[in-house]
């Protein structure tokens, strides 16, 4: 985690960064305003949703379907405070909502961003052993172990997280209230050790398991060619989750902390870094929004309920549709594999 007692935001720290002039940021500050409400609306639909369907279904669930379920939530507990954060853009990087929001804000950023993290590796995790190890991870692969991993990883994000909601994260800089949480715009160099250790062993295993999923798949497995279509489909999704949500936002920050108070960076450089840091921020909350396609297209169950849900009003459509998931579930189930 990062130290975070003396961070202001750039528009804020031109001045005292070699003399750097200030620049309007209006339109900048529009677009994440804008960005940051069409988000909120697509996740908290898209989350909202799969939570419902998933606490409503018969049964005993999938280890996967259980990291899911539990992914939502994280996804879930982040799209609250995105109106907040559109709030600070709209009225031009003022926070009037007070300490403890802004504590929260930053609090419940990295705590969705990790957990999300884990989650994804434990669904790759989960099926790296239904593909590769079918018959010998049957003892593995029950709910009741899926749910003492998910109810520790929460223990461990939340823990190795609570120091920010002790911390003071407001300061008032020309009469106008900033949040520190929202953007560090300054950060010492050990805040590399813990972007690598919350960063790098979730996306070693999710890139792992997955490679070895698809070495599996070209080598020749026992399942269908519609199943093997599926696993594919939903690995390609995942890794398109870190590339466009994840990946951005580490790389940036580090390059962020080891260049912006270098001896001889130029205003403009800051500039560019400073906008780096705040996009690639942004971005990270699009895995609340791309997350509910992976309950589409990872989670047979989820489907079929999704699709009941849709399609039971029309005619002659919901018993023919209704026989053809359980079909559909049944092979699944018989694979041992829920992609």
């Amino acid at each position: 985690m990062e130290s975070s007692t003396t961070e202001l935001p750039s528009l804020l720290s031109n001045q005292s960064s070699g003399g750097c002039a200030a620049v309007d940021m209006t339109a900048e500050n529009t677009l994440f305003g804008c960005f940051y409400i069409l988000v909120f609306f697509l996740a908290l639909n898209g989350n909202s949703l799969a939570l419902w369907i998933f606490s409503h279904q018969r049964g005993s669930s999938s280890p996967a379907n259980i990291f899911l379920m539990h992914l939502a939530v994280a996804d879930l507990s982040y799209v609250i405070i995105l109106p907040l954060r559109a709030t600070y853009h709209l009225t031009g990087g003022h926070w009037p909502f007070g300490e403890v929001p802004c504590r929260m804000a930053g609090f419940l950023f990295y705590v969705n961003m990790y957990a999300s993290l884990y989650f994804l590796a434990c669904v790759a995790g989960d099926r790296y052993l239904a593909v590769v190890h079918a018959v010998r991870s049957l003892k593995v692969r029950r709910a009741r172990y899926a749910h003492i991993i998910s109810f520790s990883l929460w223990a461990l994000v939340t823990v190795s997280m609570a120091p920010l909601l002790v911390t003071h994260q407001t300061a008032e800089v020309n009469g106008v209230t900033v949040c520190l949480q929202l953007y560090r715009e300054k950060a010492s160099r050990n805040a590399l050790i813990s972007l690598a250790v919350a960063f790098t062993p979730p996306f070693l295993t999710t890139l792992s398991c997955y490679l070895l999923i698809i070495c599996s798949l070209h080598r020749g497995s026992r399942l269908e060619p519609a199943l093997k279509l599926k696993a594919l489909r939903t690995i390609g999704l995942v890794m398109l989750i870190y590339v466009v949500c994840f990946l951005p936002y580490h790389a940036s920050r580090a390059t962020f902390i080891l260049g912006y108070n270098h001896p001889g960076v130029s205003c403009q450089t800051r500039r560019g870094l400073s906008l780096a840091n705040r996009l690639t921020s942004s971005l990270t909350c699009l895995n609340g929004a791309m997350d509910p396609l992976i309950y589409l297209f990872g989670a047979e169950k989820f489907r079929g309920t999704l699709m009941r849900l849709f399609c039971k009003d029309k005619a002659g459509m919901s018993a023919a549709t209704s026989g053809e998931l359980k079909g559909t579930h049944e092979s699944s189930v018989s694979a041992k594999s829920e992609f």
